[in-house]
């Protein structure tokens, strides 16, 4: 029998990751990347002797050699490269089903969602850490799986994407957990039905023993479930009505029932006076948080204790500076509509929203209410801006275009008045202009912080 050739496409951390992990179970392992690899990486895989090119794909000896192709989820399926592969019949995995390859009695928990998904992933395992679990967290929060498997955890905590996904043909989780599903990545999907279909592939493969979490209050998740067939046991949850069985919101309490037509079945999981992050999409978050602990018996103590200290991760409505009432809130990690919805909806005052990047298929349509409502000015960041102009020209009166992060800073604390709030919450991508989302908020909060000395400012942190 012919020994596994893995070809690893993406020196990444995903990348990275599972050529460790093929190296360590004996398999011969070559990466290559179209691009530049980080120098952090290519001194791993010297000092493990791992193979390696960059700059660019040679084609023959990869169709030649492999006998799997493992590829990093930002690679299209629409990809010259991956077309020639597919049509000599060579197997392309996910990172993520290569690793639960070597995975026996592990247990694996998994978390995807349009919106949410690194923020509940989080809640997750520093609940899970702090009941004493040895719990390894991973996937597209940014940590290699594979690496993971390397470490022998006892649970692991995925953050999944539907790139991920897309790859995954027998992956199971113990536990799958879907958040919503919104119009997302549409110019990488052909239609809304393809993303629908990848996000509902956490829950496909799971067994008639495992438990399949998801947003009830989601009309595309409703509709996705009458589609497609889920052998596992499906637990709801709601912020909108009480349901016969799963978790929802009563009385300012999170509520959770487990078995229909049960005595004493309604069971108090968690006051939100105790918790500390404010808004529905957190609440969202967390409720799917708590259903999980509920499931594995943590105990109360080590729920709250974390759901009580709990802070906006970084990137995601991350607070900068407060400046002669002026707000500076970065939420550059909202690249796509729905997540801008939750963002316009929790802010009480004027906003000067800064907006704009590379668009997914965006349609604004369900913000212009918001919009009209709270926002005062739109300055658009980005190379093209059409798409947000022609939804908002007849509602908001300013409406400014720039390619600078820096010029973007002058002209939205030109336009505030002290109570505003500028507010960075892109609905798009980043790739226009920056590396991704992550570049882009820390250029925000660096030139926030450097235009303010510049002009000496009594700057007062949050």
């Amino acid at each position: 029998m012919k020994k596994k050739f893995i070809v690893v496409l993406g020196g990444g951390e995903s990348g990275v990751g599972a050529a460790l992990l093929a190296k360590k179970n004996g398999l011969k392992i070559f990466i290559s990347d179209s691009g530049i690899i980080m120098n952090k990486y290519k001194k791993i895989l010297k000092k493990n002797e791992i193979i390696f090119e960059e700059k660019g794909h040679t084609e023959n000896f990869i169709i030649e050699k492999a006998t799997e192709i493992i590829k990093s989820p930002g690679i299209c399926k629409k990809n010259i490269l991956i077309k020639k592969i597919n049509s000599f019949g060579i197997p392309i995995l996910s990172e993520l089903e290569f690793g639960k390859s070597y995975l026996k009695k592990n247990y694996l928990i998994s978390i995807t969602g349009s919106n949410g998904k690194t923020t509940t992933t989080s809640i997750v395992y520093k609940i899970l850490k702090k009941e004493g679990i040895n719990v390894g967290i991973a996937g597209n929060i940014g940590r290699s799986f594979s690496k993971e498997v390397l470490k022998k955890k006892d649970i692991y905590v995925l953050e999944v994407s539907s790139f991920q996904l897309d790859d995954c043909y027998n992956f199971r989780s113990n536990i799958a957990v879907l958040l919503n599903i919104t119009r997302d990545h549409l110019n990488r999907y052909d239609n809304i039905e393809n993303y629908i279909y990848s996000k509902f592939k956490i829950a496909l493969f799971q067994k008639k023993k495992d438990i399949f979490i998801y947003n009830h209050d989601d009309p595309i998740i409703r509709n996705g479930l009458k589609k497609f067939y889920i052998k596992s046991n499906c637990i709801p949850f709601s912020i909108k009505e009480k349901l016969p069985i799963g978790a929802y919101l009563k009385d300012k309490k999170i509520w959770m029932i487990k078995k229909k037509n049960t005595k004493n079945k309604e069971k108090l999981l968690m006051d939100i006076n105790n918790i500390s992050l404010i808004g529905d999409h957190n609440l969202y978050n967390i409720m799917a948080s708590l259903i999980i602990s509920e499931i594995l018996n943590v105990k109360k103590e080590s729920i709250i204790s974390i759901l009580s200290k709990l802070k906006a991760i970084e990137h995601r409505m991350e607070k900068v500076l407060n400046v002669n009432g002026v707000y500076f809130i970065n939420d550059s990690k909202a690249t796509n509509v729905n997540a801008v919805f939750y963002a316009l909806q929790s802010i009480n005052k004027p906003i000067i929203w800064i907006a704009g990047g590379e668009d997914k298929g965006n349609n604004y349509q369900e913000l212009i209410p918001l919009v009209k409502e709270k926002v005062k000015a739109i300055i658009c960041l980005g190379i093209n801006n059409e798409k947000i102009i022609f939804f908002f020209k007849n509602i908001i009166n300013i409406i400014l275009e720039t390619i600078s992060m820096k010029n973007a800073i002058k002209m939205a604390y030109e336009l505030s008045l002290p109570g505003c709030n500028v507010l960075l919450s892109p609905a798009c991508s980043s790739f226009d202009l920056f590396k991704n989302y992550k570049e882009k908020g820390n250029k925000f909060k660096k030139e926030v912080k450097k235009f303010f000395i510049k002009k000496n400012e009594k700057n007062r942190d949050f």
